[in-house]
């Protein structure tokens, strides 16, 4: 860790959350300032990498100037009033729980740029898509670094419609009825859900979440609190996806091009996880115990049934495509999230957070794989990679046919891998959630939460199975391999999710004294 003084921190999560902004519009200029290229288009995509490395090393750097002796203080605050009236402030900070968020999010939109650079997805210019790539990525990094509930739920809204454009002008077939269904789910949800922010912010007098987490909820009655966690829940629930709110996510999946998946799975499913740890358990504790069983139910019937539809999907004949089948994955994988989180209790919520970085880098590289396949047999239906395009490609692509093991192994949560520690902790904590929860009931979801894991693998092992495996003949075409551009955008993915899966502490460090403070009454 090397020892920056709290101003530069200061200026470094400014840069991180307003950069990507000043690019964006830098980005829509006749030509991107002091850069080159043997075009236009080419000059705007190497500005798109530009900015969002630059972000990155910022994000970096604050990482290793973060007090890791202290990751439960909020460190590299500011704090400004902004509309007095309102007692609405610029409130910027992070601590061990947001940090991860923040740095996986920089990651995973340089590696879209990167690959976007020499893999552009057919639509319109891409001066629009550079702009709208760094819109989206300003908004959620802004989303993991504000501390006021406005704050909060303008950013919160602000990738809202950059992804709708992502999907709609650069997405594949049936991407209007998709880009429509996405907005229209995640609008109505966050109307529902500004109405449990300002409920909270007026009988509290004050929007700080800091403050209101200090409280830890002796500020608001219970009355008000059950109220707030069920109009917040619902506006989140939407954005996680949870079950039965999930339909909008398999179609803008399908439809979404590569780096729109990679990053709608990667990050933004996380801003509504995000927002039950860092509002609804700290600031309405009374409200969210009361929740708290419904919640657990929906998340583990969400686990059994995205599991169901993965095998569905992966079964011969059903004519299943390999994007959505991945989308009905990451709803099991995040009712892991929400199940732990459910528990109240520092294993558990610990488990979810651990489980929402190692998503964000597993699906991810699945979604740049299948992208990858798309681009080299022109589909992602599993019957026609299986038996056509993709038979044997451990024969045809021995890289391809590798990664894709690797990444699908990593998503059923082999020992030793990222996908491993999460649920793990999650089930462990519903084995011994808070005080005041029904263990009875808890021990019940974690039993059905354990099968779902036995379902996870039966699909994923089916799927690599039939694209991976077999003979291959010898007239049979090769596939183009992993490119160099390919193994520069995924090598990170995959080293960061052996590196978690062997040294969780190096994530948990970082969670769990934050959670425990959080849990114990706000943070600092």
């Amino acid at each position: 860790m090397i020892d920056i003084s709290e101003s530069v921190m200061q200026i470094l999560l400014a840069l991180i959350v307003v950069g990507p902004l000043i690019g964006a519009a830098a980005a829509l200029l006749p030509a991107p300032p002091g850069l080159k290229g043997k075009s236009p288009e080419q000059a705007v995509l190497r500005h798109g990498v530009i900015v969002t490395g630059v972000v990155l090393i910022a994000a970096i750097v604050l990482a290793l100037g973060f007090d890791h002796d202290h990751p439960s203080r909020m460190q590299a605050t500011t704090d400004i009033s902004w509309i007095p009236a309102l007692d609405v402030r610029i409130h910027l900070g992070i601590d061990g729980i947001s940090l991860p968020l923040l740095v996986l999010t920089a990651l995973l939109t340089f590696l879209c740029a990167l690959y976007s650079y020499f893999k552009m997805p057919a639509g319109p210019t891409p001066k629009a898509f550079v702009a709208l790539l760094l819109v989206l990525e300003s908004g959620t990094l802004a989303t993991f670094a504000v501390l006021d509930l406005l704050l909060f739920f303008l950013a919160f809204e602000t990738v809202l419609v950059p992804m709708y454009f992502l999907i709609a002008r650069w997405g594949g077939a049936q991407r209007q009825a998709a880009a429509w269904k996405f907005i229209l789910f995640t609008l109505l949800g966050s109307v529902v859900m500004l109405l449990g922010l300002l409920l909270i912010g007026i009988k509290a007098g004050t929007f700080d979440m800091v403050a209101l987490a200090t409280d830890n909820g002796r500020g608001l009655s219970t009355s008000v609190q059950v109220t707030a966690v069920l109009a917040i829940g619902i506006g989140l629930a939407v954005k996680t996806p949870m079950w039965p709110l999930h339909s909008w996510l398999p179609d803008a999946h399908t439809a979404a091009p590569t780096v729109g998946s990679v990053l709608l799975a990667g990050v933004m499913l996380k801003m509504g996880t995000y927002g039950f740890v860092r509002i609804l358990l700290p600031i309405t504790p009374d409200g969210f115990r009361t929740f708290a069983p419904y919640l657990a139910a929906f998340a583990v019937v969400g686990i059994i049934y995205g599991s169901l539809a993965c095998l569905a999907l992966a079964k011969k004949g059903a004519k299943g495509d390999l994007k959505r089948l991945i989308a009905y994955s990451s709803v099991g994988h995040m009712g892991f999230v929400l199940l732990g989180i459910s528990t109240m209790d520092a294993t558990g919520v610990n488990g979810a957070l651990f489980a929402n970085i190692a998503h964000g880098l597993i699906t991810g590289l699945l979604f740049f794989i299948v992208g990858a396949l798309k681009d080299r047999t022109g589909t992602t239906d599993l019957d026609t990679l299986a038996e056509e395009s993709g038979a044997a490609l451990y024969g045809k692509a021995p890289r391809l046919g590798g990664l894709l093991a690797f990444a699908a192994v990593a998503s059923l949560g082999l020992p030793g891998l990222a996908g491993f520690w999460g649920e793990m902790l999650a089930m462990f904590g519903a084995f011994e959630p808070a005080a005041g929860l029904n263990r009875s009931a808890y021990l019940t979801f974690m039993t059905i939460a354990a099968f779902g894991t036995l379902l996870t693998a039966a699909y994923m092992l089916i799927v690599v199975r039939r694209v991976c495996m077999g003979a291959t003949p010898r007239e049979s075409p090769r596939l183009l391999d992993v490119q160099t551009y390919e193994f520069a955008a995924w090598t990170p993915l995959v080293a960061l999710t052996v590196v978690a899966g062997l040294w969780p502490r190096a994530l948990l460090g970082l969670t769990d004294p934050a959670v425990q403070q959080l849990l114990a009454g706000g943070t600092r």
